[in-house]
């Protein structure tokens, strides 16, 4: 017996256990009550979120305007850049919001 065939068959005996095990992880999936279970999770903890993606995009909006502030009263007249920035930073969190809402049917 050579070394090929020693290989050949260890590799005939890795494929049978595979092929003999993969159904049973295959039958461990989640089925149809577990999706309900979850999207109901998402509909009770979705507010809770949104509120603090609210939060977020004020915050991020009162030290946006306070950088775009102090960066005026150093003497910095570029700050059209920033403004813009800090702007549709703020617009995305926002519309993440609405986005997440409609994705999940949260009313």
């Amino acid at each position: 017996m050579g070394a090929g065939f020693v290989k050949t068959a260890l590799a005939i005996f890795f494929y049978a256990l595979v092929f003999l095990f993969f159904p049973l992880t295959l039958s461990a999936q989640p089925g149809i009550a577990e999706f309900y279970n979850a999207g109901n999770e998402v509909q009770r903890w979705y507010f809770s979120f949104a509120d603090l993606v609210l939060v977020l995009a004020a915050i991020a909006g009162m030290l946006g305007g306070l950088r775009v502030y102090a960066n005026w009263q150093s003497g910095s007249r570029h700050i059209d850049a920033q403004v813009m920035g800090w702007f549709f930073s703020c617009l995305f969190l926002l519309l993440v919001g609405t986005f997440l809402s409609a994705l999940f049917g949260v009313h």
